[in-house]
């Protein structure tokens, strides 16, 4: 997972805005349910796949998948065999390198791009490119620094609309503290690679002093947060700042310089090697490569951590990628055909745990949705009174941004048996209109707006649950709509 030298790292600690939570010895217990998932319920979404990588949805509810070393592409759902799309051109997996992050556009129901960061001949870059000409991408940024170790890799549309990419020092630590180079950096651009208002150098540099971040995340507050490989001692999650230099190659872990910023959790390097990151229902979600499990980390109101909890100890080996998808399962890939795994007749997999469903599914913020601004969430309205034999339906609204919003709806099957298909309705009443939505089939006429099921999501079981989630625009108010109303079969 990664190559380890001498400590760099100061032992001290330094005042920062959130409390850096370090976890020692064994640490916790598994709690089985920790973050609102289930981890005694696992559903294999895919076996016999080979170094997956990156892991990111469609808004059909698709996952898109790739693989490391073989370039390769697949389209994934739920209850279905792997569709292989293709493979990339211009991949030169080598060490640590090859395919890697993969994001999608958030307004792909317009443009349809889908981005990849890999490794090629002479660097590492971003291209993007349309499902249905895999052999046409479009270079987005190139002449990031590459090596068989520090790569980085992964990428992801922020709340803001920008795609932001999280890359490795390439073994020059020294690049890390140079602001005018792109390596060892967390790096946001427009989506055509420019420079966006807003980057604290005038370039594509956004954070610094970093060795080689794998994951990035927003909580409810669009607060950015990153996994990072330590080198000897200490691996870490940071809450991420617009010019914060974050100490690498002089601290690794926390230190006592006021210049660096430090983590909020750390990580001894047995127990991490943190690659993938997702945020769900007020928790991180850190994958474990040399670790080998699931780390589920509170977040308190000020962004700094609660006491971790490590799921998934020891059952599925390492694990590279985590996402919550659209369907409100949380997503997780292995990798342990990656070279430095054991791998298991199954291996590699990719496996869904499904949300615990004694209490209600919160609203889902899928990686794609461009939920630009730090607006407060509207509270969710009552759900209506469960129908005979039926379902509820939750709407809520995320966040608002230029006259457009985020809006999610949980539905529940207050049934005793499950459901064969269902259908939302509700009447927006101050003119909203959908663009975009993820998790269902979907239909407006005026202020009336209907959601059917996919196949994919058609059986909900008696008291589980499911969301999807959409965009639309919104003039002057975005009130709550009527009606909302859910039948079944």
């Amino acid at each position: 997972m990664r190559k380890r030298s001498v400590l760099m790292g100061l032992a001290a600690a330094c005042a920062v805005a959130a409390a850096t939570f370090v976890v020692t010895g064994s640490g916790p217990a598994v709690a089985q349910q920790a973050g609102g998932f289930n981890f005694t319920q696992p559903q294999n979404v895919a076996t016999g796949l080979v170094a997956p990588w990156g892991l990111a949805f469609l808004p059909d509810g698709s996952a898109l998948v790739s693989e490391r070393d073989s370039a390769r592409l697949l389209q994934l759902r739920a209850g279905q065999a792997p569709q292989v799309l293709g493979t990339i051109p211009g991949v030169v997996p080598g060490g640590e390198g090859g395919l890697m992050g993969l994001a999608v556009s958030p307004t792909y129901a317009t443009d349809q791009w889908v981005y990849a960061m890999f490794t090629a001949a002479s660097d590492n870059r971003i291209v993007r490119f349309r499902l249905n000409a895999l052999n046409s991408p479009q270079v987005v940024l190139s002449g990031i620094g590459k090596a068989s170790f520090h790569n980085g890799g992964r990428i992801a549309f922020g709340p803001d609309g920008m795609l932001y990419a999280g890359v490795g020092d390439a073994g020059n630590t020294s690049s890390a503290q140079n602001t005018s180079s792109l390596n060892g950096k967390i790096l946001r651009m427009t989506p055509t690679g420019g420079v966006p208002s807003g980057n604290p150098f005038n370039s594509l540099v956004y954070s610094y002093g970093h060795r080689n971040v794998q994951g990035l995340a927003w909580d409810a507050q669009n607060r950015l947060y990153a996994t990072e490989f330590g080198q000897n001692a200490t691996d870490e999650i940071n809450m991420i700042v617009a010019g914060g230099n974050y100490g690498w190659p002089t601290c690794e872990g926390t230190c006592s310089n006021p210049s660096f910023r430090n983590p909020i959790v750390t990580w001894s390097t047995a127990q991490a090697s943190p690659s993938g990151l997702a945020f769900a229902n007020g928790h991180l979600f850190a994958a474990a490569l040399r670790g080998q499990r699931l780390w589920v980390v509170p977040l308190n109101s000020s962004g700094g951590a609660g006491t971790p909890i490590a799921e998934l100890q020891g059952q599925m080996g390492r694990l590279r990628a985590v996402a919550r998808g659209p369907d409100g399962w949380l997503w997780v890939a292995t990798s342990n055909r990656d070279g430095r795994g054991t791998p298991g007749a199954q291996d590699d997999r990719v496996v869904r745990f499904p949300p615990v469903t004694s209490s209600p599914s919160p609203s889902i913020s899928p990686s794609q949705s461009p939920s630009p601004s730090p607006s407060p969430s509207v509270s969710p309205s009552p759900s209506p009174s469960p129908q005979p034999g039926g379902c509820a339906a939750t709407y809520t609204v995320g966040n608002q941004w230029q006259g457009n919003f985020q809006g999610n709806v949980t539905v529940r099957n207050t049934g005793s048996t499950t459901t064969n298909s269902w259908t939302v309705t509700w009447t927006f009443q101050n003119g909203q209109v959908i663009s975009q939505l993820w998790g269902g089939d979907w239909s407006q006429n005026g202020g009336n707006v209907t959601v059917r099921n996919l196949n994919w999501n058609a059986n909900i079981p008696a008291g589980g649950t499911i969301s999807f989630g959409f965009i639309a625009s919104w003039n002057g108010t975005n009130g709550q709509p009527t009606n909302v109303t859910c039948t079944r079969t």
